[in-house]
């Protein structure tokens, strides 16, 4: 695997293997990997003969009080695990490669209807600062296909929008999410956790699959439903930041004729701000 952080390396070996007509597949992360990544990089090089991943702690998509200084680096360990995963190309850009004029002065992206509400509302310009570097990312790389984990539902809606709205040739795969032993979707803040802390955010789970029964056994009171599946996270010890259940695809609050629904929902469990979802396919 060779690891580049400036732009002209990148697209020298992306052509390079334009040329040779290769395939290339994208797995865009903020490093800390752990299985959930790597399923990524197994997944893209099923469509691929090139498989290229880019490290970079993007600053556009955190709010004023979230854990940007204290997000974790592990860029050694990163690289073993791609190299293990049969990565080509890593790509691991600073801030002043990617944004060279700074925040202020970037052209950005906003995605409308599917980044409202749910994350989108408790992150204020999350999802601007997702649309932007994703896109940007994806003008550097080039790639025929890019892979995203389907933990982050609402990103994956937002991110595959995006593609369609602004005709990019680019097929986007969506991984199912893998989880710990218990449940707990694996994520990179899971690290913040005490262990007393993990006992408790399986909960999030619990509650989401509870829900998905009720939706399935034909339960339309969604207002209800949500804050019934809340009240149960809160009793397990966590702060529950919302439970929204959407439209699969649109995101749209979900009208009664709907029968392919998603649970959204998101808490917090000490330090760490845990998402998860669930879909459903209603009879």
């Amino acid at each position: 695997m060779k690891t580049v952080n400036d732009i002209t390396a990148l697209r020298q070996q992306v052509n390079e293997w334009r040329q040779q007509g290769l395939k290339i597949a994208f797995v865009p992360t903020m490093g800390n990997l752990h299985a959930g990544h790597i399923a990524l990089v197994e997944e893209a090089r099923k469509h691929a003969d090139k498989v290229v991943a880019s490290i970079f702690i993007n600053p556009m998509q955190f709010g004023p009080n979230e854990d940007i200084d204290s997000y974790p680096k592990t860029l050694g360990e990163d690289q073993q695990k791609l190299i293990a995963a049969g990565t080509d190309l890593l790509f691991t850009p600073t801030a002043a490669i990617i944004y060279p004029k700074g925040l202020d002065q970037q052209t950005y992206i906003e995605v409308p209807d599917v980044s409202e509400g749910s994350c989108g509302e408790s992150r204020p310009g999350h999802f601007r600062g997702v649309a932007t570097i994703v896109a940007k990312l994806f003008n550097l790389v080039q790639p025929d296909v890019a892979c995203f984990g389907k933990k982050d539902y609402q990103q994956l809606q937002v991110i595959q929008t995006m593609v369609e709205d602004l005709s990019m040739p680019i097929r986007i795969i969506g991984v199912e999410t893998v989880r710990e032993a218990s449940g707990l979707a694996m994520s990179s803040r899971n690290g913040y956790l005490t262990e007393q802390e993990k006992a408790m955010a399986p909960a999030l789970r619990q509650a989401l699959l509870w829900l998905g029964e009720q939706l399935e056994q034909g339960n339309q009171d969604f207002q209800a439903l949500s804050k019934q599946a809340a009240g149960k996270i809160n009793l397990a010890g966590l702060n529950t930041d919302y439970i929204d259940i959407r439209h699969a695809r649109t995101l749209a609050r979900p009208k009664p004729a709907d029968k392919e629904l998603v649970v959204l929902a998101a808490a917090h469990c000490g330090k760490a701000r845990l998402i998860d979802n669930l879909q459903v396919s209603v009879k």
